[in-house]
């Protein structure tokens, strides 16, 4: 997504957060859709994971989404939320 976009999404709706309800176990597998989907590289996926499973991470709704629903398709229980 283009940078001024997703900036004016943030300002007009405000961010969303990847819920993870039962995360624990399968942490590689969350890394691993987190690498694919965003196209980082592992630190920066842990880093990324670190910051959803302390709820310091925040995106565009679409973001979360697309995140969300590529890791119910490897089984991961995932959804978008508001605040």
């Amino acid at each position: 997504m283009p940078a001024d976009l997703r900036e004016r999404l943030l300002g007009e709706r405000g961010p969303a957060r990847l819920d993870l309800p039962q995360q624990g176990a399968r942490t590689a597998v969350i890394m691993k859709v987190i690498r694919a989907t965003l196209n980082v590289e592992l630190n920066e996926a842990r880093k990324m994971l670190q910051a959803v499973q302390s709820g310091q991470s925040a995106a565009t709704l679409p973001e979360i989404e697309q995140l969300a629903r590529r890791l119910r398709t490897v089984g991961v229980e995932a959804r978008a939320v508001r605040d």
